[in-house]
């Protein structure tokens, strides 16, 4: 059995959007609080979200699936919308 989705609107593109919120916690969890206390919120995000992409992708092509993983700056979600802020751009973009 195969099947074959078709979007209602063919010429746009289809995305998902994750919104990491607990990167510390996990720094914390993982390395340690003293760790977790002289790194930069920032660059907890950032490591947080490599590693995501990393497991996102290799999950992704086992299944078979092809596209880009970005992790975006600026880029917030709203009550059922995208927020842009100035100075929104792409920190790390990976196709698979």
């Amino acid at each position: 059995m195969s099947w074959e989705f078709k979007s209602p609107h063919p010429h746009e593109t289809q995305m998902i959007v994750l919104n990491i919120t607990n990167a510390s916690e996990v720094i914390a969890s993982k390395m340690g609080k003293l760790l977790e206390s002289l790194t930069p919120d920032s660059f907890d995000q950032a490591m947080v979200e490599d590693v995501l992409m990393k497991i996102l992708i290799e999950n992704l092509r086992e299944q078979g699936l092809r596209g880009e993983v970005a992790a975006v700056r600026g880029l917030d979600l709203g009550d059922k919308q995208l927020v842009l802020h100035e100075g929104c751009r792409v920190r790390a973009q990976h196709s698979f």
